[in-house]
């Protein structure tokens, strides 16, 4: 069936939409709207897996391939912590993660969208109280979305400030891996997740407590000094290189706190909500690009299955709530591990770093940190164990039974 779609907002979300509709069925009529003029995106990098990548690839290997190209990728973390007695640093090996530029991806969407017959509107700002004619309106306009303000009672809209303020940079610093840097300051602990995402650059985000940002003076230092400050601060890991702000109002990098998104329902009438405008996850588990990119999916194959645009729309709800349900948990147990710093940062070196790498867990805030570690060691050397018996045993039995027909 033919239809009519006309998304809001030009971000990865919208425009993966609109490639699959028309990959779908060319004779659907798809329209992105996007507010601001082409090209003028902001902010560094973004991080997804080779999981989604094998996603995309089986919707559309023509869009997977072309960001994968244009990728970076690591296989290692990197964590340093340094106080005013110690400077550790561990490496260990990881799942396969990937970078990309964020203009350099919504580059990559548009131009596919537009060889499929995407026809996509710049300088365009859609007004919430005069929707545009369509069978469907997507409101993809982002953590901000002004469709979805606009019916805030019927979505159940809930905006969640985090705890911590944070900085988003980027920097010349090419990262080799992911990289986390623990500093102690006279005010309290600063971190920093760095990570590359072009063969000249990185994404390098900076937080603390609001003590120690009030406490160093960045909350009321001008941008020229705040980033001069924080480059002395974390001088060890980015080799001398500087850091860059994003402009913002007023031309300053912005501190901000997170806001985690939350809807009691997706969608009202012909309107539906999808990527930011329907959910955020904090930003240090790196999911919310590929949240967004599979939302699209979903909505995508709704549409295809069910011709009824109501049924396809309660369809895309339940399977996306269903599917987000661990990683809302795991971010959630994320942003608690650092606003619990203090829990974990003294801890000896090589139960700190194993505990940062388990912050998703959910049992981790109510277990003494060293009995956690220790209870999560034997359950992996256990775990070696169950995979080596369930490895060798038909191996062995198979030998025993090669021996007793030789000697039979």
């Amino acid at each position: 069936m033919r239809v009519k779609v006309v998304c809001v907002g030009g971000g990865p979300a919208g425009l993966y939409l609109s490639v699959l509709l028309k990959l779908q069925d060319p004779a659907h009529d798809v329209t992105v709207h996007e507010r601001d003029p082409e090209g003028s995106t902001y902010g560094w990098g973004v991080t997804y897996w080779q999981t989604l990548l094998d996603r995309l690839r089986a919707h559309d290997p023509g869009s997977a391939g072309a960001l994968e190209t244009h990728s970076v990728h690591w296989q290692e973390g990197v964590a340093r912590v340094r106080d005013h007695e110690r400077d550790l640093t561990t490496r260990h090996r990881g799942d396969r993660g990937y970078g990309i530029g964020r203009h350099r991806l919504l580059e990559l969407l548009a131009d596919r969208a537009r060889s499929l017959g995407v026809r996509l509107v710049f300088d365009s700002d859609v007004a919430a109280d005069r929707l545009p004619e369509a069978d469907l309106v997507v409101a993809a306009d982002g953590v901000h979305s002004a469709l979805r303000t606009r019916h805030a009672d019927h979505f159940g809209t809930r905006v969640t400030a985090g705890p911590h303020p944070y900085l988003w940079l980027g920097t010349t610093k090419v990262f080799d891996a992911f990289t986390h840097s623990f500093v102690e300051t006279a005010h309290g602990w600063i971190w920093c997740y760095g990570y590359p995402y072009s063969p000249q650059s990185s994404t390098c985000v900076i937080e603390c407590a609001p003590g120690t940002l009030a406490g160093l003076g960045l909350d009321r230092a001008g941008e020229a000094d705040g980033l001069a400050l924080l480059e002395e601060l974390f001088a060890d890991v980015l080799d001398g290189h500087r850091l860059t702000g994003r402009p913002g109002p007023g031309g300053a990098a912005r501190w901000e706190t997170f806001r985690t998104v939350t809807n009691r329902t997706w969608h009202r009438g012909n309107l539906v909500l999808l990527g930011d405008a329907a959910h955020t996850t904090h930003y240090s588990v790196g999911a919310g690009t590929s949240l967004a990119l599979e939302d699209a999916v979903a909505l995508a194959g709704a549409l295809r299955d069910r011709p009824e645009v109501p049924a396809a729309l309660a369809h895309y709800e339940r399977e996306r709530r269903a599917a987000l349900l661990p990683a809302q948990s795991a971010a959630r147990h994320s942003a608690r591990w650092y606003a619990d710093l203090q829990r974990y940062i003294r801890l000896p070196p090589e139960q700190m770093f194993a505990l940062l790498g388990q912050r998703h867990s959910p049992l981790l805030p109510y277990v003494p940190p060293q009995l956690y570690y220790r209870l999560d060691r034997a359950a992996g050397r256990l775990d070696t164990l169950r995979r080596l018996k369930r490895w060798a045993g038909p191996r062995l039995a198979r030998r025993a039974q090669s021996l007793a027909d030789r000697d039979g």
